[in-house]
């Protein structure tokens, strides 16, 4: 049986009774992790194994946040911590070879983790190229603010992770740099031109051949001027599938984001209206969780192609000691950021 083109979050480290009721009823397609969610490698293949036995699919998604800096759901003394993204491309101003390999190397070591412990897909990178003004939420999870810098980076971190046995979903598309607001907090609205937007746009463009990617909650006036881009037909159809040329497998955000008006349903139903194929809702409140499982429809059509396709790129790693790799990369940022 099809699932719902949804992903759910939970609420601990393991599946309580309400939610594996839940997981039967409404079949999402995926399952999203937070720290609250992490304890252990054995806690969270435990995790993930029993998520798949519910919904019955033993390739069904499970997703986390594992960006490096601070955003990274898994960390010591478990598994291996990692810079934020922008320590790369401090590399690379001075050494842009040996910054690239470590990119490379970087996705590797946390698609390894990942994979390890049964998840499966990494919402990372961050594509967004921050500007002056805008605000921190971005910031050092970008790769730099040179839209070539940052396609050379997140590509090479983007192609490791995959070595690493886990998928990119590469983050926010069309671009949250010029964003003056926080999108978890409130709706940003940008009034750059297309002329500007066009340089945001350029990394997505060209690294729009990786498997999936998210949407931002984020209203760009040139675009349309009425709604945010997850919830924006005109946007996506016009600029994610036209301008940057993407045909991959688009997530919305977390549509528990202050970021968006309406209950939850309407957000749903605006957001696959709009042409997402997967509705993401990341707070593990049940009732909340319930209004998106309703609105979400059956993975179908283009939809279920996409997806097939994204998670047929997906390859386990070989077996191999990567202590003297891992040494390597955490001596390589063990001096703090400038």
């Amino acid at each position: 049986m099809s699932p719902r083109a949804f992903v759910c979050g939970c609420a601990g480290p393991a599946l309580d009774a309400d939610e594996r009721d839940f997981l039967v009823a409404t079949r999402p397609w995926g399952l999203i992790l937070f720290r609250r969610n992490v304890e252990s490698p054995g806690q969270l293949l435990a995790l993930a194994s029993a998520f798949r036995d519910i919904v019955g699919r033993a390739d069904a998604p499970v997703l986390v946040d594992q960006e490096g800096g601070r955003v990274q759901r898994l960390g010591p003394p478990h598994w291996q911590r990692h810079p934020a993204a922008a320590r790369y491309a401090d590399m690379h101003a001075l050494e842009p070879d040996r910054a690239l390999a470590m990119a490379r190397l970087g996705g590797e070591l946390t698609g390894r983790d990942l994979s390890g412990s049964g998840i499966t897909v990494d919402c990372a990178p961050v594509l967004d190229l921050p500007v002056d003004g805008a605000s921190s939420v971005i910031g050092d999870r970008a790769f730099g603010r040179d839209p070539e810098t940052v396609a050379a980076l997140a590509g090479a971190w983007a192609e490791g992770l995959m070595a690493g046995g886990a998928l990119p979903v590469v983050k926010h598309m069309p671009g949250h740099g010029r964003a003056e607001v926080d999108s978890h907090l409130d709706l940003p609205v940008v009034a750059a031109g297309r002329d500007a937007l066009a340089r945001d746009f350029a990394p997505f463009r060209a690294l729009n051949r990786l498997p999936m990617a998210m949407t931002a909650h984020i209203v760009y006036r040139a675009l349309d001027p009425e709604r945010p881009v997850t919830t924006s037909k005109r946007a996506i159809d016009a600029v994610i599938r036209g301008e940057i040329g993407f045909d991959g497998l688009l997530l919305s955000d977390d549509l528990s984001m202050e970021a968006l008006e309406g209950t939850l349903g309407e957000r749903a139903a605006a957001a696959s209206a709009a042409g997402c194929d997967i509705l993401l809702h990341c707070n593990g409140n049940l009732a909340e969780a319930r209004a998106v499982a309703d609105a979400a429809p059956i993975l179908d059509g283009r939809a279920a192609e996409r997806a097939a396709v994204a998670l047929g790129r997906l390859t386990m790693p070989p077996d191999r000691d990567l202590g003297p790799e891992r040494a390597a990369f955490a001596a390589a940022f063990a001096a703090p950021a400038a």
